[in-house]
């Protein structure tokens, strides 16, 4: 899974070379056009079920759910579990501040957030399909669609949208505060290669650095993928069916909320430091809240993330996570968590996790010789429900 956690980009391969290989034969291609069709379709042709319509939605007091994919004993996995499906796409309060701040991102670094190959024009436009559908049998009262005219309605930012002739990944950018890549399969390597995709939350890598590249790749960075990871991801991305969508989470500790950040960018220097004057009130989990799912008509298959933040203050008043998370901390392999990069505020949050592991031990919590492992409530935890 492409994780948007501490990935070190690598180099960019020739775009020249790359719309030059589809020509020749190389990224795969449906013959058939993929217009948008009735509400029903894609549910129908995915045979995964509508999502429950939340007709009592408020945006403004919306909260995203309480990720916490901390898991122990910790080896590296794809740790994949079937998809809810009324979670696809998840709209919290931050809406309109992540539009915005994702606008301004593509207006400062273009292709390097927003990037497609030849070849991939139909998969995105049925990727917009497939979201232009779920948002308005989820949301019903804040997106709706003109099947006649195929327009499509915003009423959180009070526009409309001609969805036969709009670019697709334009409107994702714009109405979709997650990221969505695009993999498709290569007919010359016979892997699965980055073709498409809008990406405002990448923290070491951009598109420039991925696009046209193939799994393997694109991973490079991840701790042991080559080893343990690469044969099982290529064998599961060949057999994927459109039924399966999977989710998955990432996770990492930043200093502030640093949507999108660089190797070049002066505040990626500071993981290589700990600070003595970092208060823990600036330190934040971030998880990477992912999905993967295939495209019934184009076969491409969709990874779509978004960036979460939550003070790791907040810890203190949920159950185990301060136990768990310090055992990843204190006994996890140092690859996977200088991929992380928790090293730059472990010097501050290792000892509050310690005093409030004691405090729910004190409060009955979490029993004194509890041994720590995976939570049963993963990606949650005990009593979550009430933090929503």
């Amino acid at each position: 899974m492409i994780s948007s956690c501490s990935i070190v980009a690598v180099s960019s391969l020739c775009g020249i070379f790359l719309a030059t290989a589809w020509l020749c034969g190389g990224f795969s291609r449906r013959s058939h056009s993929i217009e948008p069709s009735s509400k029903d379709d894609y549910f129908r042709l995915t045979g995964v079920p509508t999502p429950t319509p939340l007709h009592n939605f408020k945006l403004d007091l919306a909260k995203a759910r309480p990720y916490r994919p901390f898991r122990w004993g910790y080896y590296q996995t794809m740790a994949l579990s079937a998809m809810e499906p009324d979670w696809w796409i998840e709209l919290e309060s931050t809406y309109r501040e992540r539009l915005a701040q994702r606008k301004e991102l593509f207006t400062q670094h273009g292709k390097a957030v927003v990037d497609l190959l030849p070849g991939s024009e139909g998969a995105c436009r049925e990727l917009m399909n497939m979201v232009v559908h779920f948002l308005c049998i989820r949301y019903p009262n804040e997106f709706q669609l003109n099947e006649t005219k195929m327009i499509f309605y915003n009423r959180i930012l009070d526009t409309s949208t001609n969805v036969r002739n709009v670019e697709p990944l334009s409107f994702l950018l714009e109405t979709i505060p997650e990221d969505f890549l695009i993999t498709q399969l290569n007919q010359k390597t016979g892997l699965y290669h980055l073709t498409a995709g809008v990406s405002c939350s990448a923290v070491g890598w951009n598109m420039s650095s991925k696009i046209g590249r193939p799994l393997h790749q694109i991973h490079g960075p991840v701790p042991f993928y080559e080893e343990k990871l690469r044969n099982s991801m290529d064998r599961y991305f060949a057999k994927m069916p459109c039924n399966k969508p999977i989710q998955r989470g990432s996770w990492g500790l930043e200093i502030g909320q640093p949507l999108y950040l660089q190797p070049d960018d002066e505040h990626f220097a500071i993981r290589e430091t700990q600070p003595e004057n970092l208060k823990l009130d600036d330190i934040y989990l971030r998880v990477d809240w992912q999905t993967l799912r295939r495209l019934p008509k184009s076969q491409a298959i969709v990874f779509n993330f978004k960036a979460l933040f939550t003070p790791v203050t907040s810890f203190r008043h949920e159950p185990y996570i301060p136990r768990l998370l310090l055992k990843v901390l204190r006994e996890g392999p140092k690859k996977i968590k200088d991929y992380k990069g928790t090293y730059h505020v472990e010097h501050k949050v290792i000892p509050a996790l310690d005093e409030w592991a004691k405090e729910q031990e004190e409060r009955g919590w979490v029993k004194e010789n509890w041994e720590e492992r995976t939570l049963d409530e993963h990606p949650f935890f005990p009593g979550w429900e009430s933090h929503c």
